[in-house]
């Protein structure tokens, strides 16, 4: 299987989206035309941004981890023979990565309440030089984002994801998942509609609410 023997090549951060990801266009066509070595660079490509994406998904310390990327990885090896260039590979691959960690989380009916008072530091967080108080406000954010994906319907958690903890605008979300902008955004306002519900007042949740363009 061409998954697993590039998996050892996957555990290295790289950042999700960028300029680079279209350059990724003639690699994916030789793929989905089941060329085995085209495979196997789109995977090791791509691989260290999907492996970030269900991270933020499922959480940065599960041990499933890598094996949901052996899923995604799969899936997107499937998937790319019917891709039609309407977005970035690195983007397409990200999409891929986030519904299968959902499915992961729904599978196993993973409910991640982790809104304690001393929330894990993550990776990032102490890369990016935050404050522990900084850091806690972070957590519990994505704690808030965390225990909503198992309540939403499929495609808002998915742009949810996407645009909340990924940054991916609404345009790139609208062109990763074929709908129009309006459609993107009409998902994000029904999901950030129960997130505010669940948070309710707390100021140092409302931030992931803010839409960004």
């Amino acid at each position: 299987m061409v998954v697993l023997k590039v998996l050892p090549h996957l555990n290295r951060a790289a950042p999700v989206g960028g300029p680079g990801g279209d350059q990724l266009a003639p690699l994916a066509r030789k793929a989905g035309a089941r060329d085995t070595e085209a495979m196997k660079r789109l995977i090791v490509a791509v691989g260290p941004a999907m492996l970030r994406v269900i991270r933020t998904v499922i959480g940065p310390h599960v041990a499933d981890a890598e094996d949901v990327l052996q899923d995604a990885s799969e899936g997107l090896l499937t998937a790319v023979a019917s891709f039609k260039g309407q977005c970035t590979v690195l983007h397409f691959a990200c999409r891929v990565a986030v519904f299968s960690a959902l499915a992961w989380r729904r599978r196993v009916t993973f409910r991640a309440a982790r809104m304690v008072d001393e929330p894990e530091v993550e990776e990032w967080a102490v890369e990016g030089g935050l404050s522990p108080a900084e850091m806690a406000v972070a957590a519990r954010r994505r704690a808030a984002l965390e225990m909503l994906l198992d309540e939403l319907p499929p495609p808002q958690a998915e742009v949810l994801i996407l645009h909340c903890a990924l940054d991916f605008t609404v345009d790139e979300i609208a062109a990763a998942v074929a709908r129009p902008a309006e459609t993107v955004r009409s998902r994000l306002r029904l999901a950030k509609r129960a997130l505010r519900a669940r948070i309710g007042g707390r100021a140092e949740l409302a931030e992931i609410l803010e839409m960004r363009p």
